[in-house]
């Protein structure tokens, strides 16, 4: 970097890409990194920047930074949300009780001994399949007329 964008060297990144809602440093291009420095040397010159606060100096750089990354910023923000949809559509609402959704493609990945585990306790009552849901319990008073419809 020249001498006269010695002010770039105040500069927090980590501060900076938690400013911008990034995850890491590498999500900014090195490119728009200089072409951003380069931009305000050239708007503001290097002894005024040099006079400023590191955090302002962060807060400058990052609204720039935000101008240049529009469509970065726009990007990962969807993918954020749709992450966060994912997880939370994975994890089971503790406030309801009820069945809890399992993915099918995740026990393929269990080890055999489990899925042998699984297996047993899920076919265990394969036998007894509701014996008695075929015999209707009427009372005698009641006799159902199954060759009819009434209305």
């Amino acid at each position: 970097m020249p001498e006269k964008e010695a002010w770039a060297y105040q500069l927090d990144w980590l501060n900076i890409v938690t400013i911008l809602g990034l995850d890491s440093i590498e999500q900014i291009s090195e490119d728009k990194r200089i072409r951003v420095t380069k931009k305000l040397s050239k708007l503001y010159g290097s002894e005024p920047l040099l006079s400023f606060k590191p955090q302002e100096l962060d807060e400058l750089v990052a609204s720039e930074l935000k101008n240049l990354m529009e469509k970065e910023l726009r990007i990962h923000a969807k993918q954020k949300e749709r992450i966060r949809k994912q997880m939370k559509n994975r994890m089971p609402s503790f406030k309801q009780p009820g069945v809890i959704p399992i993915d099918m493609s995740d026990l393929k990945n269990l080890p055999d001994e489990i899925k042998k585990m699984l297996s047993k306790m899920f076919m265990q009552n394969e036998g007894d399949d509701d014996k008695d849901d075929d015999k209707d319990d009427y009372s005698d008073d009641y006799s159902e007329d199954k060759h009819s419809y009434y209305i």
